[in-house]
């Protein structure tokens, strides 16, 4: 077994296909067919269904492990030119979107300025979808909401946010100055799915409070459900970085008593090292956190 092989039907798997897998490593097809196949006789098993290109369970499998050796290859290089004083390579942050659009701009800047050899790759997902990423070694770091029950994940709290109302303009809500949590239970309302944990902090504090919210649509995705709302489709119940203080628009923001702030953290996976590059990218997003974060309207920073 070689680096070779793995590298081939991890290709196959993100492209689909043997051909398209050749392109993407820049060789020919018959160099990634052997290579797979290599790699079946050694192990004795079948990785890829040859007629559609996917990949068995044993494949599955094998591809997971794979992603892992190459993460820990391309930190291995990193970590040997950062003891030459020098910082470089790869890093992946998956960052939810609400907490993207003010974080990842000034997170950038800030790696570019201590470590310019650096180069980060962003993802901008759903919490839900961000943890099984940075499980598979997809992703280094990531900002999620918390909490986090997997306990192959470990992750410290970054800050705390209002959770507030964004009311479309003519909605009965949008003349409210503020609103008793207790009261949203008479309007349908945009949510998140439950076993997200935005919604289920939502429904644990809904049931402490004896009442039931009502769903007018369930979306995975804080940033879209407060777009649905911007453009009039109801009234949602989001993190006060969805709805920012510069973005003005037919809609308002109405302030919830009796909830409380949510708290978005930094996750990791609980086995291995961070690299080099992530964890220069760690100490950028502390920083950051540190001297921007109470800038923003409804975000308190925490210390623990």
């Amino acid at each position: 077994m070689d680096l070779r092989q793995l590298a081939a039907l991890v290709a196959v798997a993100e492209t689909g296909s043997f051909s398209a897998a050749a392109r993407a490593l820049h060789t020919v097809q018959s160099n990634v067919s052997t290579h797979v196949a290599r790699l079946e006789r050694e192990l004795g098993v079948v990785l890829v269904h040859r007629a559609g290109g996917g990949l068995t369970d044993e494949g599955l499998v094998v591809v997971s492990r794979a992603r892992h050796i190459q993460a820990e290859i391309e930190a291995l290089n990193a970590d040997v030119a950062a003891l030459r004083d020098e910082v470089t390579g790869t890093v992946r942050l998956g960052c939810i979107g609400t907490s993207a659009r003010w974080l990842v701009p000034l997170v950038l800047d800030e790696v570019t300025r201590r470590h310019p050899k650096v180069h980060v790759i962003v993802v901008d997902a759903t919490t839900t979808s961000l943890i099984p990423r940075l499980l598979a070694g997809e992703l280094d770091l990531a900002v999620i909401n918390l909490p986090v029950t997997d306990p192959e994940v470990v992750a410290e709290r970054l800050f705390e946010e209002d959770r507030i109302l964004i009311a479309p303009a003519g909605h009965p809500l949008a003349a409210l100055e503020r609103v008793p949590f207790v009261d949203l239970a008479q309007h349908p309302l945009l949510l998140e799915p439950s076993g997200t944990a935005f919604r289920d902090q939502l429904d644990r504090e809904a049931t402490a409070a004896g009442i039931e919210l009502r769903t007018k649509a369930e979306v995975d995705g804080l940033r879209l459900i407060a777009t649905l709302a911007f453009q009039g489709f109801g009234a949602a119940i989001v993190p006060a970085t969805a709805a920012p203080a510069w973005l003005e628009g037919s809609w308002r923001r109405v302030p919830i008593d009796g909830l409380d702030p949510r708290t978005v953290g930094l996750a990791r996976r609980q086995r291995g090292l961070l690299s080099a590059p992530a964890r220069a990218l760690h100490a950028a997003v502390i920083a950051v956190v540190a001297a921007d974060g109470e800038d923003f309207d409804g975000i308190r920073l925490v210390t623990t």
